[in-house]
């Protein structure tokens, strides 16, 4: 039986902008206020990160009533609704916004085109933080479709004044079939100049349609959380190639690898590169003798740090910044 022989690394995979951002939003927290800092939900969907800020002292948390008054609180990457801004404040938290600012920038349109008196309707997953969160920016208005079928059935109290959005780490394939269905239905509807789903989001689906015509296997290496990477091992399988999603190498079967020689691998925006290398070295123990980084966008953004983080109050000196694992490595 055909043991695996080469691995195929998707470029870019793994961690974006926004979760470097987040992350290092907790870090920087912990390391200023001292443990605990207490963070609302998962910074980002990843059971390895949130297990290596818990052990640093982090704790994670749903519900604002169990944190304690004076705390200081980190708001996760998928944003917040109003409602949970509020209540933080009124709680008198010391608060550090860990959103994605392209998370943000979606929250900026809803609030500016609600004024104006636009009514909504969002394409996104039922109960996904962030589509809590841009749900949450209006306390009314703002209508949820999950496919084409909704499209149909969503009923806005007018037309004239109609805006669509769009959850970021959507398939960018699907979204692109709901935003036709809301067009086909309300033609004047207003659409964001440019596509609400992020960069990132883009990138790693463009860079496993590359992937996968070329290899007999994909791995995703993701938490079944996360929205992103429960994408890309759907549109691997939709395009024709045998795909599984894991949330560490301990997942991997050897079964998944009989009679496939060359085998894909990629990572969610959130699922850290030591997560990849570990299924590279388990993948290598099954056979594989060769490792190749196939070409593909390099990303370079990077967000800026939330004011009163950027500087250490004891010492007055920046604090050292996290090598963000964005961008180009060598394996």
């Amino acid at each position: 039986m055909l043991a695996p022989k080469e691995i195929l690394l998707a470029e870019p995979r793994g961690f974006c902008a926004g979760v470097d951002r987040a992350i290092e939003i907790v870090e920087r927290a912990i390391q200023k206020f001292g443990a605990p800092i207490y963070v609302r939900h998962e910074i980002v969907h990843n059971t390895y990160v949130v297990n290596d800020l818990k052990a640093k002292g982090a704790i994670f948390i749903e519900e604002l009533s169990d944190v304690p008054p004076g705390a200081t609180l980190v708001f996760s990457a998928h944003g917040v609704s109003k409602a949970v801004q509020q209540e933080a404040e009124a709680r008198g938290f010391s608060i550090f916004d860990a959103t994605c600012p392209l998370v943000t920038k979606v929250h900026v349109e809803v609030a500016k085109l609600a004024k104006e008196g636009y009514e909504f309707i969002m394409i996104g997953h039922k109960g996904h933080p962030e589509v809590e969160g841009t749900m949450g920016q209006l306390d009314h208005g703002i209508h949820l479709v999950e496919d084409v079928e909704d499209v149909a059935r969503v009923q806005p109290a007018q037309t004239e004044k109609l805006a669509v959005v769009t959850q970021t780490t959507l398939s960018v394939d699907d979204a692109a079939e709901i935003s036709a269905a809301v067009r086909a239905r309300f033609p004047s509807v207003r659409e964001p100049k440019q596509q609400d789903i992020c960069y990132a989001t883009q990138n790693r689906q463009d860079a496993v349609k590359v992937l996968s015509p070329q290899v007999d296997v994909v791995i995703v290496v993701g938490s079944p959380t996360s929205s992103n990477s429960n994408r890309l091992r759907e549109l691997a399988a939709k395009l024709g190639t045998t795909a599984y999603m894991v949330d560490s190498a301990d997942e991997l079967q050897g079964d998944w690898f009989k009679g496939r020689s060359r085998v894909g691998l990629t990572a969610g925006a959130s699922a850290p590169e030591i997560l990849v290398q570990q299924v590279i070295d388990r993948i290598k123990a099954l056979g594989a003798v060769s490792v190749r980084t196939m070409a593909g966008i390099e990303e370079t953004i990077k967000f800026p740090l939330p004011k009163g983080l950027k500087i250490d109050a004891a010492t007055g000196l920046e604090i050292r910044e996290r090598t963000p694992e964005t961008g180009p490595s060598d394996h």
